[in-house]
């Protein structure tokens, strides 16, 4: 499938600035969001927008592109790491649910929302073709919601319970828009700590450094996507 208006949410600015920063000249439009963008990626029309941290956010965002006539969402940022995945590491999660929805004391089980879909999938077909270009490994479970993990006690339950890989605070968020209105999404992300203990300094750390190489990344994922 030929995708014709392809769009981007992306939660931090340190993750979006270089990204839009490294395109050659994106031209700078007026949304409701923190800063958006529009470029061509082959033939295909992109909309980038920088939507700001959360759950929220970035929901509220990947409506709002496809309300704009969007055809697919694509997702880029930092992780943490659960387990399988080494720091640094970049992985495209394979299904979503949100962590910190829970009923269990009305006797549903973490994360249940009730008669409806609760985990999300990403787009298999993209997934395929952006691992075999070398550029990421599939992901297992990503685990969201809207608290930054680094304890070893929260890292333990979500592995425990969701038998997840990674976390976040944006990529099921994100998922349930497009899977309740039909549009293809796949996420990127690196992985930036483990969410451990020691997770709040080690994720500062990575993220300095971390601008240019995600957008590397992220832009060898979209032409692949502006090429299916």
């Amino acid at each position: 499938m030929s995708y014709k208006k392809i769009g981007i949410v992306v939660a931090d600015k340190d993750e979006f600035e270089p990204f839009i920063n490294s395109l050659d000249c994106p031209k700078n439009i007026t949304t409701p969001f923190k800063s958006a963008f529009e470029f061509m990626c082959g033939s295909a029309s992109v909309t980038a927008l920088l939507c700001g941290i959360g759950k929220v956010n970035a929901a509220t965002a990947a409506m709002y592109l496809i309300d704009s006539g969007c055809d697919f969402i694509l997702n880029f940022g930092l992780s943490g790491g659960l387990k399988g995945i080494g720091r640094g590491e970049y992985i495209l999660p394979e299904s979503f649910l949100e962590h910190d929805f829970d009923l269990t004391l009305l006797g549903y089980k973490p994360c249940e929302k009730p008669r409806q879909t609760y985990i999300y999938s990403a787009h298999k077909e993209t997934i395929d073709k952006i691992v075999k270009a070398g550029i990421a490994v599939p992901g297992g479970t990503a685990v969201c919601g809207d608290r930054f993990i680094s304890s070893d006690i929260d890292r333990e339950f979500l592995i425990k319970t969701f038998s997840a890989n990674s976390c976040d605070m944006e990529t099921a968020a994100i998922a349930s828009v497009c899977s309740i209105t039909g549009i293809p999404f796949v996420s990127l992300r690196r992985i930036s700590d483990d969410a451990s203990n020691n997770a709040t300094e080690v994720y500062r750390d990575i993220k300095k450094d971390d601008g240019i190489p995600l957008s590397d990344a992220s832009y060898s994922c979209l032409k692949i996507i502006c090429e299916a």
